[in-house]
């Protein structure tokens, strides 16, 4: 029998979807698979040179520092003082097998049984599953599309308890692709300093996919590097997802703890990722750039065919690759064969009529909405929205 941690948690919402799309696909039915927060693009040319030269160096074999190679922390390091503002020394990095990973770390290093970590939602999935495998309680805060899903501080204020021992958002926002501003970062930052053990977990992992032409990291407002934990990675600003290299900046105790828990759990992240990793820190951002923009003009091809669809109501992103249209105005409709009850059922006919896999929004903490991933070539997109339309046509 599985344990009872097993049964009680989620499963993985975009990971299921892709797997049921991957399943249509194999019996030969063209689905157009916008499931997956996942970049189109392969990784740059002169990453994967770098990881080559590293293997045919053939100094990298062996086991690695189990929080990542020192020349590796350090360019980190460095990357977060340049482009962040951010204090963290090589020994307040930890480099993880993905921000996933990452993330597991610290809610596993600080949460006693029933610690409430405050969640600005919408949000990633896996955030409340992971605060519940280390026996924490996730307290959902919740930001309308009226907001652009931004929660307030007042609203984190009021949700804060006596058993609050953390706070965690994304900036840029998975699945919103809302971007917290400074002034916003700020307002919320004076709230977290009334509370001397709360622990600030800032995702910054879409950080170059950002539209407003300023990111801001919260742990570079006076008194708040101490603490918060800056959790990054390679995935999507570098087209690194299958290489699954993670880090953080964190407070030293907080750094040590982390590097204590993966120690026993997976050590060190692979050689040739931590050398492709590295390359990719030091080297020619140039093709990161080029991505954003690409994903800038998708995101305004998008938003122009969404509002064409009946019954979907979208704000525009300002930074990662996703839309979170409102789709409630389609509660309660039929094509004469399939009701629509929520979002569930309207991305399960989605696929259904429209051979297009999405991801309902309930996932991630909205059950009105559903995710949309524009990290796909601009013919699948305009086919997609295409055919999406025509289904949603079909229900009064």
């Amino acid at each position: 029998m599985v344990s009872d941690r097993v049964k009680n948690m989620a499963e993985s919402a975009t990971l299921a979807m892709a797997a049921k799309a991957r399943e249509l696909k194999e019996k030969g039915i063209n689905v157009i698979s916008l499931s997956l927060g996942e970049p189109d693009f392969k990784t740059p040319q002169h990453i994967q040179d770098g990881a080559k030269a590293a293997i045919d160096e053939g100094k990298y074999f062996a086991y690695p520092p189990v929080n990542g190679y020192l020349d590796l922390r350090q360019a980190i390091s460095k990357k977060f003082k340049n482009e962040n503002n951010l204090d963290y020394t090589a020994d307040q990095i930890v480099v993880s097998n993905g921000a996933k990973q990452s993330i597991a770390n610290i809610f596993l290093a600080i949460l006693n049984p029933g610690d409430e970590v405050v969640v600005f939602s919408p949000f990633w999935v896996s955030y409340s599953s992971l605060i519940e495998l280390a026996e924490g309680v996730p307290v959902l805060v919740k930001g309308g599309i009226e907001s652009d899903f931004k929660v307030t501080a007042s609203q984190l204020a009021a949700a804060i308890t006596p058993k609050t021992k953390a706070i965690i958002y994304s900036s840029p926002c998975n699945p919103t692709g809302s971007v917290f501003t400074l002034e916003e970062l700020t307002e919320i930052a004076e709230v977290v300093k009334k509370h001397d053990d709360i622990i600030v977990i800032a995702d910054e992992i879409y950080e170059h996919i950002n539209y407003t032409g300023a990111h801001a990291s919260i742990g570079a407002i006076e008194g708040m590097i101490d603490r918060t934990v800056t959790v990054n990675g390679m995935a999507k600003g570098f087209a690194m997802t299958g290489w699954r290299v993670g880090y953080i900046g964190a407070p030293t105790w907080l750094a040590k703890a982390c590097n204590k828990i993966q120690g026993q759990i997976t050590s060190a992240n692979c050689s040739i990722a931590q050398r492709a990793a590295l390359v990719a820190l030091t080297t020619d951002l140039g093709p990161t750039k080029k991505m954003a923009e690409e994903y800038l003009r998708r995101r305004d091809l998008v938003k122009t065919l969404l509002d064409q669809v009946p019954g979907f109501k979208s704000n525009l992103p300002t930074g990662a690759f996703y839309f979170f249209p409102d789709v409630s105005q389609l509660f309660g409709k039929s094509d004469g064969e399939t009701v629509i009850h929520n979002a569930d059922d309207l991305c399960l006919y989605l696929l259904d009529k429209a051979q297009v896999s999405l991801v309902t929004g309930d996932a991630f903490g909205d059950e009105n909405c559903i995710r949309i991933s524009y990290a796909a070539s601009e013919e699948d997109l305009r086919e997609a929205i295409t055919r999406i339309k025509a289904a949603v046509a079909k229900l009064s």
